[in-house]
């Protein structure tokens, strides 16, 4: 009876919170900019009424409310199989194209050539079909977006030329 119930309620917690089953991190760049809760990857939108149809975006990182959000929650293991996956949404990072400025959008998961992201060992986000592109925030003024207090903040995201000079708009790492 006990194991049964034991069983019971470890089911529920990944039910009642399936980001934290699936392993799910954020990724944040590591110079804050203007934002002292620094800029995660983060889908258009709000939280699980997130748009995937739209460009991905740099955004204040959720984690300070104490959980990663599902529109900035990424699975830890297909990150190593070079995914950038989003469970909640079902759908993988793609790069508009293989040349400077490409924008990130969201897909179906297919592995294409727009989808195969690695970590390079100075932990800039490159296009494997173009490593000269790195995942790159936008160096102009943050424009301010529609909550939290202090008011959260947005930056673009594109694919740029990798540089040591824009390390401070290219360089990620991952939080639970």
């Amino acid at each position: 009876m006990m194991k049964k119930l034991l069983g019971i309620m470890i089911i529920g917690l990944f039910i009642i919170n399936p980001l934290k089953a699936d392993n799910s991190v954020e990724i944040y760049l590591l110079n804050l900019l203007d934002e002292p809760r620094g800029f995660c990857i983060d889908i258009r939108g709000h939280k699980f009424k997130a748009k995937i149809d739209k460009e991905l975006q740099a955004h204040t990182c959720y984690s300070y409310q104490g959980d990663i959000s599902p529109d900035q929650g990424f699975n830890s293991l297909e990150l190593t199989r070079n995914q950038f996956f989003l469970p909640y949404f079902n759908v993988c990072m793609e790069a508009t194209s293989l040349t400077a400025s490409a924008n990130l959008n969201l897909g179906k998961c297919d592995q294409n050539k727009f989808q195969n992201f690695e970590w390079s060992i100075q932990n800039k986000i490159r296009l494997i079909s173009n490593r000269k592109l790195c995942l790159t925030v936008d160096q102009g003024k943050s424009k301010q977006g529609g909550g939290g207090s202090p008011v959260h903040l947005i930056r673009n995201l594109s694919m740029e030329t990798c540089s040591e000079s824009l390390n401070s708009y290219q360089v990620w790492s991952t939080r639970k």
